[in-house]
């Protein structure tokens, strides 16, 4: 099987992009998948010259132990190449999760975004810092992580980019725009998360 896989920044024009420049350069049997972990297949699919042959593959962070493939297609996607990459995702020791339909966030994300919005909300509304939001959900259920954690992961940059489409980005003092006021400040002092060695925490000496 010819595969390629997407993995741009979460950007609907710099994926539009990407696409519209490599339709062309890809032989027609290529099937095209992108690692999107929020935005729909169907959004895309005019611009790959190829859509009967493009769904998404959405890997989770830290994949060697959170080794999902969430795998959605659109109306025009083949179910064969729907099936071939369901079986690519097994080639990869990833334990495929087929969704039937589109749907925004994904399974994952559906249920992981409330749970980070939770947490944000907190911090923007001066509840509590995010040490003490995080150590709240940890000791409270003990789960191994918080919300602010799990963002370092994912990195500010790429939580600020998904927030900045939200309806609510643009209205001055909603909980989206002060959000990412603040995570802006962060972002623009280097402090990006795990990849940086900073975010909210400082992993520069572990």
């Amino acid at each position: 099987m010819d595969i390629v896989i997407e993995a741009v920044t979460e950007d609907p024009e710099v994926k539009t992009a990407f696409y519209e420049s490599v339709k062309d350069l890809l032989p027609p049997k290529t099937i095209l998948v992108s690692n999107s972990s929020t935005l729909l297949p169907s959004r895309f699919a005019p611009h790959t010259g190829r859509p009967e042959r493009f769904c998404n593959l959405h890997f989770a962070n830290t994949i060697w132990r959170c080794n999902t493939a969430e795998i959605m297609g659109h109306a025009q996607t083949d179910p064969e190449v729907f099936d071939q990459v369901v079986e690519f995702a097994k080639q990869l020791n990833m334990i495929p999760l087929p969704l039937r339909k589109e749907q925004p966030g994904y399974i994952l994300n559906s249920v992981l975004v409330p749970w980070l919005a939770a947490g944000e909300a907190l911090w923007v509304n001066g509840v509590a810092d995010p040490q003490t939001i995080d150590l709240t959900w940890k000791v409270g259920l003990g789960c191994p992580f918080g919300p602010f954690e799990h963002i370092d992961v994912i990195g500010l940059d790429t939580v600020y980019a998904i927030n900045q489409m939200k309806p609510d980005a643009k209205v001055e003092g909603s909980t989206i725009y002060r959000l990412n006021q603040l995570l802006k400040e962060k972002i623009d002092r280097g402090k990006t998360g795990v990849n940086a060695g900073i975010g909210f925490y400082d992993y520069r000496n572990n």
